[in-house]
């Protein structure tokens, strides 16, 4: 096979109905939906398939995504064989990153990614928080502005960097909106507060990043297959020692996604995505000019194995 990144979204990837076809085609998938419900002692298939309002809540949201990207990747993986070159989360996806290449096992990924989000919703309790997403604006320009506000004593941190054009800024929900203005007159061509209840990637996720570290130090392994790329670095790492420091920083640090593309492009001929909504394929197309396949449901696991096997003979 062509050499290949695998990528994994994060929060914002997530609707209801997200890995019902993997479920209902195979019977690993529906396994890993009950071991799943069994270790969080959580009704996963009435989070994931009934309307509900807990898939919003970050504690929640984020062990459904994470299940369903290791639904696509294991899915995957019975039937094409592949060591990626590396392998590349957004945010949340960095944790399901470390389970495809062997460093977490994916129902203790699980189990670590529900925590993180209680410990993420905890450090924001009594705090007006949330994120907000800016387009059309240069990322020096956003990075001015937060800094500017930052000075007169407002709490506003840029939190990722998606592509050119797309930033996401995090911090208190009034200090945001306090600053549509200024953004607006740096030629933003859409300033929107998201539906979040955390601010991720910032500074006021501080209290979260000890205990986060003590759960990874009893859940990781020295054992990666792969190397993954970091958040914060955009660099590769393989080790234990290396994934301790990187995913406590990554909480309170912005990710640097469209950097990590930009700086790994050369290694790898394509992307898969693994996981619901095709988020990432979206961000690739303006920051790398090598195509993204996307495993989200059992149509396009089938799609993506048969073009890769007509592609191999």
């Amino acid at each position: 096979m062509k050499k290949t990144a695998f990528l994994y979204p994060g929060q914002g990837s997530q609707a209801v109905g997200m890995g019902k076809s993997f479920v209902e085609h195979s019977s690993e998938a529906a396994q890993m939906l009950e071991a799943a419900s069994d270790r969080l002692k959580l009704d996963m298939a009435n989070l994931l398939f009934e309307p509900n309002d807990m898939l919003e809540q970050t504690k929640y949201t984020q062990p459904a995504i994470l299940l369903v990207s290791m639904m696509a990747y294991r899915l995957f993986g019975k039937e094409i064989s592949s060591v990626p070159a590396f392998a590349l989360g957004h945010s949340l996806g960095e944790f399901s990153a470390l389970s495809a290449v062997g460093a977490i096992d994916w129902l203790d990924a699980v189990e670590l990614v529900h925590l993180r989000g209680e410990l993420m919703q905890k450090a924001c309790e009594g705090v007006d928080a949330g994120m907000m997403v800016v387009l059309g604006v240069a990322d020096e320009d956003v990075e001015a502005i937060c800094h500017d506000a930052r000075e007169e004593g407002k709490k506003v941190w840029p939190a990722n960097y998606n592509a050119d054009g797309q930033i996401v800024i995090a911090g208190i929900k009034s200090d945001l909106q306090s600053i549509e203005d200024r953004l607006k007159e740096a030629k933003a061509r859409r300033v929107m507060l998201l539906n979040m209840s955390v601010a991720s990637h910032c500074p006021l996720l501080e209290s979260a990043v000890e205990p986060l570290t003590e759960a990874l130090e009893r859940v990781l392994e020295d054992s990666f297959t792969a190397p993954v790329i970091s958040n914060v670095t955009a660099k590769a790492y393989n080790s234990k020692a290396e994934a301790l420091d990187l995913l406590g920083r990554q909480l309170v640090s912005p990710v640097l996604y469209k950097h990590s593309i930009r700086e790994n492009d050369d290694l790898v001929e394509r992307y898969i995505e693994f996981g619901h909504g095709g988020v990432l394929k979206g961000l690739n197309r303006r920051t790398t000019k090598k195509p993204t396949m996307v495993v989200s449901d059992y149509d396009s696991l089938c799609s993506v194995v048969e073009e890769l096997a007509q592609e191999s003979r």
